[in-house]
């Protein structure tokens, strides 16, 4: 089912960053994690931002995997348990925004930002450089269990995006599953069938993640 001129949010930094060393003690792996608020209007184009790299090209960028979006409506909950300011890509996300959430975001669903229009293909899945960027080894983990992952954007239409700008949604897809769900699902119900059918049939959904979840529920019906 969809829905149309579903809420309204807002844009709040455009974050870029081109892949660099990151360390944490004695490890060092090049990451594109350490991005930061970009000055005035930024293309979004279908390959992603300019100004913008990844590293690690397999889990990261390409048109499914456009943008990365944070939504800072989780700020005080990451303040009170790191004890210090989470600013504007602390997530290594493209995209900080307020007014939306995980819970009522689908996969799927259709938004306009600026000039570019955006839908949602898959959650935001957290790795160790996440945890190596804050000295918390185990955040990854903690961002899995609250929830908060954030999400990627595809560029359905090429525009200019700026801090400030209002966030529509066009088209809400109801009848999809949350990005919280669709996370909780690839995190925690590897084994659940429904679950995995029902992220596998989200309209919308990107091609590595359709890839994932047809091989879990390919192998559980096999019997492995």
């Amino acid at each position: 089912m969809k829905e149309t001129n579903s809420g309204e949010g807002a844009l709040l930094s455009v974050n870029v960053g081109m892949p660099a060393e990151l360390r944490h003690g004695s490890k060092t792996v090049e990451s594109g994690i350490l991005k930061v608020p970009a000055e005035g209007p930024v293309r979004a184009l279908r390959n992603g931002l300019p100004g913008d790299g990844q590293a690690d090209k397999v889990n990261h960028g390409g048109p499914d995997r456009a943008a990365c979006v944070y939504t800072y409506d989780h700020r005080s909950y990451w303040e009170n348990l790191w004890g210090k300011p989470c600013g504007f890509g602390a997530f290594g996300e493209n995209f900080s925004i307020s007014g939306y959430r995980e819970t009522d975001v689908h996969i799927g669903d259709i938004f306009r930002i600026g000039t570019a229009l955006f839908q949602v293909t898959q959650p935001r899945m957290p790795c160790f450089k996440l945890g190596m960027r804050h000295g918390r080894p185990l955040l990854p983990d903690e961002v899995l269990k609250s929830g908060f992952t954030g999400w990627y954007f595809r560029v359905l239409e090429e525009g200019a995006v700026a801090a400030g700008d209002r966030i529509t949604r066009i088209e809400k897809r109801t009848d999809s599953p949350t990005v919280a769900e669709a996370a909780h699902t690839a995190a925690y119900r590897k084994r659940d069938r429904d679950a995995i059918r029902r992220v596998l049939e989200a309209d919308g959904l990107s091609a590595d993640w359709r890839d994932m979840m047809a091989g879990r529920l390919a192998k559980l019906e096999a019997g492995e």
